[in-house]
Formats: structure tokens, sequence, C-alpha cells
């Protein structure tokens, strides 16, 4: 028989000069395409599975269900890829292998685009490179056996590749950029003194203090800290006149709502009563309210000219991140452990610290970015403080410096930005005269 006689033989990926089989080159090819395919596959799950299943919007949802069905559909280009290197006994089979190592090259160059924004030395950097390698070689070994032939409507396969894409993108898009702006987060505060308390053998008023939070937004709040203080406010009048010059003494103590009087000298601030109002890691849904009724106890000779209360919060939006459980078990300063401490007196003072790790609720942030935490610092003689960074106390050097860590501006302002850290503050003052008066009515 003329085996190049194409009226009796023909010829599937090549010609006669491609006869005999290469045996350990075609074994060689359905061995890399099988490690590609199942590396590929194993990956969309790992991006795809959280979101699917625990994101908290529905394009988020959507974008892990797409990627959990760009699994499924791999794992079968996988076992279609012996059949293709082998008897060919599916007709599709190089069509399927074909749109896995599409799927492939279009998901590890998004990575690789989503890596590039930050440039961090992860170890998964590597499996992406590789992956995206391996797709141009696959794609490249599939355009030359002309497997699209294989396909019976092309136009239609090429415009479902293409609709899944713009899902995907539009599904991206929505979630990391139009949500945040589209949906704001609003959480209203209130805080106000009631009626004072006193008897005539007591040496002191009781000033009761109102507290109330609520989320008008249509997005949970994670609350990072809180803290509620009364300040007692005290001045001597300067009939002359300082032409608002007080205001420069001792600014850097108490920087949080400054302001000067005219005929005000030797202002002073001290500190009564300070707590946390709802606590830290705790969470307010979309219309749910959290009050908290609270006493402040003072004497009844002070000087005092006014009482000042002023209740702040630091939240975190929930459809932006997620924090570990280790946050809410906070670590004390200036307790010593059997490591050391937790963080040093001499750099923290003594304050109650929250840390954990924080994940975004977009997986493919996650899995392109160093881990990232979150860190809250309370303490009743110090303003609270909350950040996001990639430093971890648990593996902190010996030498280094959380100064230095917290220093870099540039990092805590593109995490507050991407987790969408915020904080929301309400001042109520009241003259005390008018306090003493009520208390004796």
């Amino acid at each position: 028989m003329d085996i190049d006689d194409q009226a009796c033989i023909y010829w599937r990926g090549g010609d006669s000069s491609t006869w005999p089989d290469n045996t350990w080159r075609r074994h060689a090819v359905i061995a890399l395409m099988v490690v590609g395919l199942l590396a590929s596959m194993t990956l969309h799950v790992v991006i795809g599975w959280s979101d699917a299943l625990g994101a908290l919007t529905f394009a988020q949802r959507l974008v892990g269900t797409l990627f959990l069905l760009a699994a499924a559909e791999q794992g079968i280009a996988t076992l279609a890829v012996v059949d293709h290197w082998g008897k060919r006994q599916l007709r599709f089979s190089g069509s399927l292998v074909f749109l896995g190592v599409l799927i492939a090259l279009a998901t590890s160059s998004l990575l690789l685009f989503l890596w590039l924004q930050e440039r961090e030395l992860i170890p998964s950097f590597l499996a992406f490179l590789s992956l995206w390698l391996w797709s141009l070689w696959a794609l490249h070994a599939l355009i030359r056996e002309k497997v699209w032939q294989q396909i019976p409507y092309p136009k239609k396969f090429a415009l479902g590749v293409t609709v899944t894409a713009l899902l995907t993108a539009i599904s991206l898009g929505y979630s990391t950029l139009y949500q945040p702006t589209s949906v704001p987060l609003h959480i209203t505060l209130k805080v106000e003194f009631g009626k004072p308390e006193t008897g005539p053998d007591l040496p002191y008023i009781l000033l009761p203090l109102r507290l109330y939070a609520k989320n008008d937004g249509g997005v949970p709040a994670i609350i990072l800290v809180d803290d509620y203080t009364v300040y007692g406010r005290a001045a001597k009048f300067s009939a002359a006149g300082q032409k608002m010059k007080e205001w420069k003494k001792g600014w850097e103590d108490d920087w949080w709502g400054l302001e000067a009087g005219n005929y005000e000298s030797n202002v002073k601030k001290t500190r009564i009563t300070s707590g946390q109002f709802q606590g830290p890691g705790s969470t307010l849904a979309p219309g749910e309210e959290f009050r908290k009724e609270t006493m402040v106890k003072f004497p009844k000779d002070v000087d005092y000219e006014t009482l000042e209360a002023r209740l702040q919060l630091a939240f975190l939006r929930r459809d932006r991140g997620r924090i570990d459980d280790q946050f809410y078990s906070p670590k004390a300063s200036w307790m010593k452990e059997e490591g050391g401490y937790y963080c040093h007196p001499k750099e923290c003072t003594e304050q109650l610290i929250y840390h954990g790790g924080v994940r975004h609720n977009n997986n493919l942030i996650n899995v392109t970015r160093k881990p990232r935490y979150v860190v809250a610092f309370w303490s009743p003689e110090e303003e609270p403080d909350a950040l996001i960074s990639s430093f971890n106390f648990k593996e902190r050097k010996k030498d280094e410096s959380i100064y230095e860590v917290y220093g870099n501006l540039e990092e805590l302002e593109t995490e507050r930005s991407r987790y969408d850290l915020g904080w929301v503050t309400v001042n109520s003052e009241v003259p005390v005269q008018g306090i003493l008066k009520n208390s004796k009515s």
C-alpha cells in the first residue's frame, strides 16, 4: 500500500514522515500537558473556592464560581490529553485541551499583571511565571496540530470564551472599583450627657453619658478599635486677649480637634474617664444600632469650665476584608511572656494590642500579595489607632522597631485605601456650672 496515497490513508497531525510513532516524545508531551493542566486546575480551585462559598457580595461569588467552573473544565481537559495524544477516540478531545490551555494562559497572565502592581517577592510568583511559560508552550504545540479544526462551531466557541472573560473582568471591576463607591459605608455616632445625680453627703457628681452608633450604609462594618473619653477643660480668662496664640503650646500632646480662644490662656485638658464602646472585632450590620450608657464621676469642687465627651471608632468594610480569629485575643504590652514582650512598653507604651491577619474578599489579591495584618492599639491614656500593613509581630526581628515599620506612610495609605479603613468621630461639650446647678435642683 502506498502510504502517501491520500485516497487510501488519512494522516492526522502530520504525514508519512512522522511515522513510525515516537513513543517517548508523545509520552513526554502527555506528561507535560497533564502536569500543567493539573497545576492550573489546583490554582483555580484555591482562588475560587473561598470566594464562591464565603464572599459577601454576589459579584465576588460569581467570580469564584467562574474559577471553579474553569477548574472543572481543566480537569476534563486533563483526561482529554491522554485521548488526543493516544487513540483519539473522542472527536473533540483536542478542542477541550485547547480550551483548558487558553484558560490557563488567561489566568496566569491576569495573576502576573496583578503581581506587577506591587512586585513583592512571594513564592507563588514562580508558580505564576512557570504556568504562564507552560501555557505559551502548550498553546504553540496545539496550534501546530491545528486542533481548532475539530471545533464544530468555532465562532460560537470564540464567543463563549470572550463572554466568560468579559464576565470575569466586569465582576472584578464591580467588586473592587465600582461597589465601594456606589454602596458607601456610613456610620452615625452620637454622644450626649444626661441629668447629673448627687447627694448632700456625697463629694462627687455622677453624670450619665449616653453613647450611640448606627450603620446607616448598605455594607456591614467591622469595628477595629473604638474609644470614648471625657475631658475636663480649664482655662484662665484674659481680658486683654492673646490673639489666639495659645494653641501652639502643647499641640503635640493633643493635636486632635485643635481650637483656640482669644480670651483664654493656659488651656488644660484632663482625662476624667475613658473606655471601649462596642469593642474591637465587633460588627455593625446595615441598619443595626448599638447603645451604651455609662456614668462619669468627678468631684463637686472641680475647676473645670466644661466637660467634653468624644466618641470615635475605626472600621473596615466587611465586603473588602475579613479578619482572622487571633485578632480577638488582645496582647498586653506590659506583660512579659516566655518569648519576651509582645511589643516592648518602651515602644508601644502600656497598651492593649489587637493583631491578626486580614484577607481581601477578592482572593486574587491575596494570592498575588504578601500576607497583610491589621493591628489596633487601645489605652485609656492615649489615642486609639488602627493600621493595616505587611508587618507581622510574630515574625518581627529583635532589632526591628515598629516606628520604622509603621513609618512607611505610602504602604499604610495604600492598604487603608485597598481595605477601605475609615474613622468616624463625634464630640459633645457641656458647661460644668450648668451641671452643678442641675445637681442642686
